[in-house]
């Protein structure tokens, strides 16, 4: 009988595989997270103030201006474009790559789209600022030309931000795609122009819906990582630019509230999630699959 009972209590090898992952995630995403929310609902840190009592004043605070409304709004539709930018690059790239047969080829195209990933997001985004200031690359060659008179606004604005944003997070969205289309069997798109579809029709039809989870994955990725920059739309938005994340670092770093700075980080985590799975289940729908959430 005790044989039994510890054949029983034995823990699987499967459960100890996924045990270092279960507490990584709990110490880096569920513990500070924890710790963010409780301190929203704080009004004090009880490190320093041990009389600290729950209020509701912080999340108050968000309704009483539209600053925040408007700098989630700018969050929301500076990761919502640059998103679909980076999609609309990096499908094709990505398609590309996973129907190359050549090893050769494939080895270097890898290694061009991983090679931006070799470099710190602060030295990309200097790059970036050397290339659309007013006195960049881009508007003194069109000045030397003669096709302007006065620099054109390309920087400290949302076009300079969403521009460095897809140059630094369009890997993510390529890799991710490239793993799934190249899974897509390439004889079912022969199959559909054997009967009689064109390329595009074959296209849309058939590779298309396949590579919808790639889609999805990539496109949460590389959404999630937009709204939560901080150094490039920082150095790029300037004055004129305002996201919740920049307003995080400053309630932190400026101001010493990380209560304020803590309900802030719920109201982002919790807009992004929704969103999430609103898109998670319209994609599904689409697709006639399964949602990933």
């Amino acid at each position: 009988m005790t044989r039994l009972n510890a054949k029983r209590t034995r823990i699987s090898p499967i459960a100890w595989a996924i045990a270092p992952a279960a507490l990584l995630f709990i110490l880096f995403f569920i513990l500070p997270f924890g710790v963010m929310m409780l301190l929203s609902f704080l009004s004090g840190n009880p490190v320093s103030n041990p009389n600290v009592s729950f209020t509701w004043r912080h999340y108050n605070r968000l309704l009483d201006s539209d600053l925040y409304f408007d700098a989630l709004v700018a969050t929301m539709r500076i990761g919502a474009i640059t998103t679909l930018v980076a999609l609309l690059i990096g499908y094709p790239l990505a398609h590309w790559m996973a129907r190359m047969h050549s090893r050769l080829g494939h080895a270097l195209a890898l290694m061009a789209v991983i090679a931006p990933l070799l470099t710190g997001i602060v030295v990309r985004t200097f790059a970036w600022m050397t290339i659309l200031q007013d006195k960049g690359a881009i508007n003194t060659t069109l000045i030397s030309l003669g096709l302007i008179e006065k620099p054109l606004p390309l920087m400290y604005n949302e076009f300079g931000t969403v521009v460095a944003l897809v140059h630094i997070y369009v890997p993510f969205m390529v890799l991710t795609l490239t793993g799934v289309i190249g899974r897509i069997d390439e004889r079912l798109e022969q199959a559909a122009r054997s009967l009689g579809a064109g390329r595009l029709r074959a296209f849309a039809e058939v590779t298309l819906p396949l590579s919808l989870p790639g889609i999805l994955a990539g496109s949460l990725l590389v959404f999630a990582l937009s709204i939560s920059a901080y150094v490039t739309p920082s150095l790029m938005g300037g004055t004129d630019v305002l996201t919740l994340p920049m307003l995080i670092a400053q309630q932190v770093g400026t101001s010493f509230n990380p209560n304020f700075a803590g309900a802030l980080g719920v109201i982002l985590l919790s807009v992004c999630l929704v969103i999430v799975i609103a898109y998670n289940r319209i994609l599904a729908r689409l697709s006639g699959e399964q949602g990933l959430a």
